[in-house]
């Protein structure tokens, strides 16, 4: 367990770094709660009884002080295009590791595009989307690999029963849309493309109770950036659920409301993933509650290992290049079921 260790939580008070504030004290380590919003932060450390340093990404002196003395920092404060950078070149000089939860495609893009060389060089971690989007994507295509050193095609399908957005990911959203123009983004032969069409509908089978569902296809997250830095597959898909697409894409769309004692909301889902070699192919699937809850017992279990030296290499990593993917998969029981082999026709 964590034994107490400091370890900053910049964005502590947002949606997701709540989650991620409670599964580190419950795993004994001790968050210090960082932000640029002092009131907001000094209530939070006030009502759970832990350390408020206050931080803005515009004054590195300010993120110096929020990392001083801590084992590590989690980035959880979106728009991640303003604060990967910042918070990384902090931890660059306090010499800790840097975890974060992003789902900007972008933001993702650039971390491993900046910072890749810098920190093998330092020895340093850096973990970028240790997160439902990214992180968990990633584990279950590398655990479906198994032995395979290549493959040509990894899907990646979401069934969410809903999806209703944070204030963070509306935020997140709008600065990757506006980054991006009128284009999508599509990973195809090895290589990002630019598309300027409208992404598919299809049907994927989901393992039942699922079914099959109809989905968007080439709805690109976060994964279709982690996987293809570590793994030897050219053609890499995100699917997303039609209806959740819908949800998340609504102005109205209300926030997600607690339904139990931790906090969660109701959304269930589940995720597919199906890499393919040749005429042959592999899968895997994981279920669970709450994709913003369960980023917290991701990134948690992310810090652990990073912090007991149980890890593979060191740089910016995606989360299956860093970890054994298919031990972390089951370290995260009860938090999502995790089957390696699913039994489904194809889709």
């Amino acid at each position: 367990m964590g034994s107490g260790r400091p370890v900053t939580v910049f964005g502590a008070y947002g949606h997701t770094g709540r989650f991620v504030v409670a599964e580190l004290a419950a795993r004994g380590f001790t968050p210090v709660l960082s932000g640029r919003n002092a009131r907001t932060l000094e209530e939070m450390a006030h009502a759970h009884g832990l350390e408020a340093r206050v931080a803005s990404v515009d004054d590195p002196a300010s993120l110096d002080r929020a990392l001083a003395g801590t084992a590590a920092v989690i980035n959880c404060a979106g728009p991640f295009a303003s604060t990967t950078g910042p918070v990384i070149e902090a931890a660059l000089r306090a010499r800790i590791p840097y975890l974060d939860v992003a789902a900007e495609l972008e933001a993702n893009l650039d971390t491993f595009a900046h910072y890749r060389e810098r920190a093998r060089d330092a020895g340093a971690v850096i973990v970028p989307a240790m997160a439902f989007f990214g992180g968990l994507g990633d584990l279950l295509t590398t655990a479906a690999m198994g032995d395979w050193t290549e493959a040509d095609e990894a899907h990646i399908a979401y069934a969410l029963s809903s999806w209703h957005p944070t204030a963070g990911t509306r935020l997140s959203g709008a600065v990757s849309r506006a980054r991006r123009g009128d284009h999508r983004l599509r990973y195809s032969g090895g290589r990002w493309q630019r598309r300027t069409d409208a992404a598919p509908t299809l049907e994927w089978t989901f393992p039942e109770p699922v079914g099959p569902r109809p989905v968007i296809g080439e709805f690109t997250m976060a994964d279709v950036v982690t996987v293809p830095q570590h793994l030897s597959i050219p053609d890499v898909t995100t699917y997303m659920s039609a209806g959740a697409a819908r949800d998340v894409t609504a102005p109205h769309t209300p926030a997600p409301a607690a339904t139990d004692a931790h906090g969660r909301s109701d959304q269930t889902f589940l995720v597919d993933v199906v890499v393919r070699s040749g005429g042959t192919e592999r899968r895997a699937t994981a279920g669970g509650q709450d994709i913003y809850a369960v980023t917290a017992p991701l990134v948690a279990e992310a810090l652990a290992r990073v912090l007991t030296g149980r890890t593979k290499t060191l740089g910016v990593a995606s989360a299956g290049e860093i970890f054994d993917a298919s031990d972390f998969l089951h370290a995260l029981a009860p938090h999502i079921t995790f089957d390696p082999d699913p039994q489904k026709q194809d889709a």
